[in-house]
Formats: structure tokens, sequence, C-alpha cells
């Protein structure tokens, strides 16, 4: 779509972009949100992929995935095999409503900060524990757990001006079994619900995170495997007002399908079939 009220494009922004930002600007990566409906408020586009942050850093400490990081790129990135974790990013990349067109521009960055309850970007960072660095306008740097960046449906904790700069996931985390279940109403369509488990190598704990079918990630937390009945109630617990209602299910159908998937990600970990 022509973005008709946009009367420049800043192609090379300063190392800190921050400082480029005025009201009525717009951080331009991948585009393919921005390029799709009407922005009548934008006047200035600043565009991060000239900054060319590297997309993805292994460490000692895990992996650093910069904002502008492509789907295309995060997929294709080789997997140690130490890091049992790295197929739900394969998997997460997979859920995309879009075609190999928008994988190759799309960021994992741009996918976060659009918040919505269906991102699968979301989905994996909060799922493995991951941190994102914010940069704002005036310099300051801060640090934000992915489980709390999401506030709710298309809602997030940027203030005016600040920029999601990359994503580490920690070593752990990469380390952990993991099982996922995620169900859509159409073989390409948008997900419904979409849930992770995972569990440290040689402990049967749980961490279930719940997206998709609720308006913010929620994250499930016990320290040994419950069983199938103490599993239900956390999952009832979940306030009335978070779960998501649009097109693709009502808040009712959600709970239900969540109920039935976080029961087989509980026995898959249970059972000991994952690596």
């Amino acid at each position: 779509m022509d973005l008709n009220t946009i009367t420049e494009v800043i192609r090379r922004p300063s190392e800190r972009p921050g400082r480029d930002w005025h009201e009525g600007d717009a951080w331009l990566a991948g585009g393919t949100w921005l390029y799709s409906t009407e922005q009548p408020d934008l006047r200035r586009l600043i565009d991060l992929t000239a900054l060319r942050w590297d997309p993805l850093v292994p460490t000692d400490e895990g992996l650093e995935i910069g904002a502008t990081c492509t789907i295309r790129d995060l997929y294709a990135f080789p997997w140690p095999q130490r890091w049992t974790a790295g197929p739900l990013f394969r998997a997460s990349c997979e859920a995309f409503l879009s075609s190999f067109k928008v994988w190759n521009s799309a960021t994992v960055g741009g996918n976060i900060c659009m918040s919505l309850p269906a991102g699968p970007m979301i989905t994996a960072t909060v799922a493995l524990e991951a941190r994102y660095e914010l940069w704002a306008p005036d310099g300051s740097v801060r640090f934000v757990d992915a489980l709390d960046f999401v506030t709710g449906d298309h809602r997030n904790v940027l203030a005016p001006g600040e920029i999601l700069r990359r994503i580490t996931v920690p070593e752990r985390a990469l380390r952990q079994r993991t099982s996922h279940r995620r169900f859509t109403l159409t073989r390409l369509g948008r997900s419904t619900v979409f849930l992770v488990g995972t569990q440290r190598p040689g402990v049967k704990d749980l961490l279930l995170t719940l997206t998709a079918g609720t308006t913010r990630p929620i994250r499930i937390s016990f320290d040994a495997l419950p069983d199938g009945r103490a599993l239900r109630e956390c999952i009832d617990a979940v306030p009335a007002d978070v779960w998501y209602a649009d097109p693709n299910g009502t808040p009712e159908h959600r709970r239900h399908l969540t109920r039935h998937f976080a029961e087989e990600i509980r026995r898959e970990l249970m059972d000991g079939d994952l690596p």
C-alpha cells in the first residue's frame, strides 16, 4: 500500500537511531505490516536495516537475535546439536500466516513489536525465557523479560521512540526439552492457540507458555510435573478477560483447546518421548 502521508525516509540513521526520532515517525525494518494498511499519522520512516545489525550471534551465554533478523535467516540458522530447543524456532517460523516472500523481509523484532496474540516470535521467545534489550531516544538502555513485554492485543511496554534492539535467549533455555501444540481453523491460517511446554534436562518440571488464545502471553510453572487436574485448574484460573476473541475462536473455544493440548504436552514430557 502507498503511504501518501510520508514526506521523508531516513535511509542512513545514526548508530543510536533514537536520536533521529520525532513525533510522526515510524521505525522501518521489514515493513510487512507497515505497508499493509493506512498509516495516516505518519510523516517519516527511519530505515533500521541500514544499520546492518548482526542477525544471529551465538555466545557463551546463549543466542543473540538482532531485531532486524529476518524470518528466513532465523529458519535457516544451523542449530547446534546441544541446543535441543532450536527446532521450536523453526516451528514458530512455520506458524506465520505468510508466504515465503514475506519471510524474506519480515523481521523477528517487527513481529514482537506488533504484539499481536498470534505473533509466533513472541511465543518462541517467551517460552525460552528470553530477554529484550530496548533503546530509548535519550540513549538509555533497559532490559525486559519477554513475558512482560506484551501487555495486551497490539499493546506493549514500548515508550514513544523506544526501539527493540536485540533478543537474548539464554543457553540454559536452549538446552531444554520442548513440546508444542498449535491449532488453526485452516491449514495455513492464523493460530487459534499456540502452546509450548519446556523441561530442564534431567528435571521433571514443566514451564507451560500459552499464546494466541490469550491477549498476552501466560506462563504457568511447576517445579514437578503436575497431574492432569492440577494443570487444568491452573488453566481455568487464567482471568476471563485475558482469553482472546476474534473470528478464529471464542474465549470458551480457546480455553477448551488449551486444556486439551496442555494435557497432551504434559503426557509427552512425562513419558520422556522427547530428546
